[in-house]
């Protein structure tokens, strides 16, 4: 089948955060981030592409290596992280960043207040998963982020040229509630690639996730240029999937958005539609730069914001 619509890239992931100056503060000295710019977020545009109207805000862009992670202040804000959040919860999404060397940067992250998620510190996984090692936390609003060291030979290429305690992000992991669909959902409509898959078990799993006897299904799909970040589907097979009773909305606190740079949005959101894909956004949006954008949601519910 000929695609005639593909995602280019995965351009950033955006989190909405309580303060952004708490926030931004915390992912550059605990995380190596540098701020790229500021903004501020109002007027119809913005209300009508997040499906919250009046809505306004400010949002500060940080950069690691060469990839970029975007703070979104809400007025008015929603709802805080739940804390019974966790790695099997629909809600779930996560932001791999990438260390060069895991005790040095685990280190200075210990500098900082943060929740661990991962018991008993960093943890290096079988060979069937690559022997990285790992370790997941929470962020001041509990959203989940993790520390990632790949060995000689294993992972993107560019991860074995850099130099330094924190590097870039690797990819974004979201759980799902139906992996075959969600696959479907990613390749089929939005033309991403499936780049590799495992099934993780084990203690240390058991131990990087804090989920007791945790089977999951990891399948890393890869956008159009190749290049980080990818995209990673979790399906737990134990414990189940958690669903979420509410929506999440944009300006909830546990919100996060991948935005994805599309090559033809009109023929993209034709499809989608045909498709009964969930739109947030009120049809397609047309932003203060002149770009246009839709925010959708993927069968488990978490938000996509395309951009052309």
């Amino acid at each position: 089948m000929t695609r005639i619509h593909n995602v280019l890239r995965l351009m950033r992931i955006s989190r909405t955060v309580s303060s952004l100056v708490r926030s931004a503060a915390f992912y550059r000295d605990a995380l190596g981030f540098s701020i790229a710019d500021e903004t501020v977020l109002d007027g119809p545009a913005w209300g009508r592409l997040t499906g919250i109207p009046d809505a306004r805000g400010r949002s500060i862009t940080l950069r690691l290596g060469k990839q970029e992670l975007e703070l979104v202040a809400f007025d008015p804000p929603g709802r805080p992280c739940p804390r019974t959040s966790c790695s099997n919860d629909l809600r779930f999404q996560h932001a791999a960043i990438v260390v060069g060397d895991m005790e040095r940067a685990y280190a200075n992250l210990c500098r900082y207040p943060f929740a661990a998620i991962t018991l008993h510190g960093p943890q290096q996984l079988p060979p069937n998963t690559g022997s990285v090692i790992a370790f997941k936390f929470r962020d001041p609003d509990g959203h989940p982020l993790e520390l990632i060291h790949f060995p000689a030979g294993v992972g993107d290429a560019v991860w074995q040229r850099e130099r330094g305690d924190f590097l870039g992000i690797d990819h974004s992991a979201i759980s799902v509630a139906d992996v075959p669909r969600s696959i479907d959902f990613y390749t089929r409509l939005l033309g991403m690639s499936v780049g590799s898959r495992s099934l993780n078990s084990g203690i240390e799993q058991q131990r990087l996730d804090g989920v007791r006897d945790a089977v999951v299904n990891v399948v890393a799909l890869q956008p159009a240029d190749g290049q980080p970040p990818h995209l990673e589907l979790l399906g737990y097979r134990c414990p189940a999937a958690r669903r979420v009773r509410q929506r999440t909305r944009a300006n909830d606190v546990i919100a996060d958005r991948l935005v994805l740079k599309v090559d033809n949005l009109p023929q993209l959101a034709a499809a989608l539609a045909k498709d009964n894909v969930e739109f947030v956004s009120a049809g397609i949006v047309t932003l203060r730069d002149g770009r246009q954008a839709l925010l959708v949601r993927d069968p488990s519910g978490h938000m996509l914001q395309l951009i052309e």
